[in-house]
């Protein structure tokens, strides 16, 4: 698994360009882009901060609400047939796809 970075509720990742010799990283879960890289993690570290607090200055000096991350929805694409065989079953569990979804996830991540 990639390192995550977090700072103010917001999630960045780490890579690493062998071409570039450098690290960088994006904010994840919202669809504004946020980009950082740095020549030691520390740096790296600093940029992911830096810029997520950009971001949020520039929301606010524009009266913008800034994007919450990971807000609980996303689209999902699946073959059709899975999508029918889903509702069926949590049709018949009595239950909405959402939920049984949600229940899947849930199981695969064992939390």
């Amino acid at each position: 698994m990639k390192d995550i970075l977090e700072y103010k509720g917001y999630q960045g990742t780490v890579e690493f360009s062998k071409d570039d010799n450098c690290l960088y990283g994006k904010v994840i879960g919202i669809k504004s882009l946020i980009i950082y890289e740095g020549q030691t993690v520390k740096e790296l570290i600093e940029n992911f901060h830096n810029f997520v607090d950009e971001y949020l200055e520039t929301c606010k000096k524009n009266k913008i609400v800034p994007e919450k991350p990971f807000k609980g929805n996303f689209n999902v694409r699946i073959d059709p047939e899975l999508h029918k065989k889903a509702v069926i079953i949590a049709n018949k569990q009595g239950i909405s796809l959402n939920k049984f979804i949600e229940h899947a996830v849930r199981n695969m991540i064992a939390i």
